[in-house]
């Protein structure tokens, strides 16, 4: 019984995020930054993009790596059923926003579908309570180019158009985090029909 109980907890642990990230119902840090869409910069705020419905804000470690690169691939071609739930989806890193220029128009990865926000100092994802690591001495990204950025960890937040995190996604592989955010913005879509609002 012991066992199983340790068992349990480990289990627990190992699905949460790693830090103690925003929860739902808790307000979402309104933010302005550079962002990327097809390759065209342009400011993304957030209060503007909840004027059209529930956002999906998802941070990742970093364009041009592993899971990065599946998960915005899967975020791309998921994009139009994100849509037909009147969400909008901004993806957020440290990276440049060159590196992000041409990692929004890779059809390999966004594929000109997912707007792609730079946060070169980590300031927006600390402002969810994400964690954020300094950048490793000759890391490479899968093109072999340098990573010159920090790091924030993989955490999905789904924002309601009142401003209020309803969903917070952490600790799973990239293709289930956009899978789950899905099944958060349709379930949203379905309440909003079914009550007669927008």
């Amino acid at each position: 019984m012991k066992n199983l109980l340790i068992a349990g907890l480990l289990a627990t642990t190992l699905a949460a995020p790693a830090t103690a990230a925003l929860k739902e119902g808790d307000a979402a840090p309104d933010f302005r930054a550079s962002a990327s869409l097809n390759g065209k910069t342009f400011t993304f705020s957030l209060n503007e993009a909840l004027k059209k419905g529930p956002v999906v804000v998802y941070f990742y470690p970093s364009a041009y790596t592993g899971g990065c690169n599946l998960q915005a691939h899967t975020f791309a071609t998921k994009h139009e059923a994100f849509s037909k739930a009147g969400a909008s989806i901004i993806g957020v890193s440290l990276d440049s926003i060159a590196r992000l220029n041409e990692f929004s128009a890779d059809p390999d990865f966004c594929g000109g579908k997912v707007a792609v926000a730079s946060d070169s100092d980590g300031k927006i994802a600390r402002s969810y309570d994400l964690n954020v690591r300094e950048a490793s001495a000759g890391r490479k990204d899968s093109r072999g180019q340098a990573i010159e950025h920090g790091f924030a960890e993989r955490v999905t937040f789904v924002v309601s158009p009142s401003g209020r995190i309803v969903s917070t996604i952490g600790g799973v592989a990239p293709v289930t985090n956009v899978e789950q955010a899905l099944e958060v913005v349709q379930k949203l879509a379905a309440a909003h029909a079914s009550s007669g609002q927008r």
